[in-house]
């Protein structure tokens, strides 16, 4: 099989699966990966969805924190469908101040981050740009997390990757990097999850 051929049955198999199983994009296994591995999720957290567009990852997590759990989702863009118990905010993550997304709570047991920048085909660029996101993602986890909560960020791996590593065990008690199965062989994506906020 060829590499392209590869990589399309690869697409097209975590996209069947998504579909069969309800959910609205296959990313949604990269977060069921990282969960299963590392247990990022619980029954009754708060959760906030950064970049929470199109929805899976929320999808994702209100099946495991259950009726209990609370989950706010912010993007640039709406959902195309309202899901329920969800607090969704439309706004950019530079803009919207922490209070905005802890609304009624008092803080968050985890901070999600699948947000990627727009691409532009030129590497440097396109990596610069998913530092500053998860950089950004990764400040607002240390406002908004309570004691002992987690963080999942995707990052690009780019010249500023060791220093955004470092900036995270600073505050976290355990930090791993993961590229899930559901992430295309030729992406340079990785997932920073980090565990236990100091």
């Amino acid at each position: 099989m060829s590499k392209l051929r590869d990589r399309s049955h690869r697409h097209d198999s975590f996209h069947r699966r998504a579909k069969q199983q309800g959910f609205v994009a296959r990313s949604v296994f990269k977060l069921e990966e990282i969960d299963k591995k590392h247990h990022v999720l619980r029954p009754g957290a708060r959760v906030l969805d950064l970049g929470c567009r199109p929805g899976s990852w929320l999808q994702y997590a209100a099946k495991v924190v259950g009726p209990s759990g609370a989950l706010v989702g912010l993007d640039r863009t709406p959902l195309d469908v309202a899901q329920a118990g969800v607090r969704n905010l439309t706004g950019d993550v530079y803009a919207v101040t922490p209070a905005e997304l802890r609304g009624e709570l008092a803080a968050f047991d985890v901070v999600l981050s699948d947000m990627a920048p727009d691409t532009s085909g030129v590497r440097s660029a396109d990596q610069a740009r998913s530092e500053g996101l998860f950089e950004r993602a990764l400040e607002l986890a240390e406002l908004l997390l309570d004691r002992k909560g987690n963080f999942v960020g995707k990052l690009f791996m780019g010249p500023d990757w060791q220093k955004l590593l470092k900036r995270a065990r600073e505050g976290f008690f355990e930090v791993r990097t993961i590229k899930p199965a559901g992430s295309r062989q030729e992406s340079i994506e990785q997932y920073v999850v980090a565990l236990g906020r100091k």
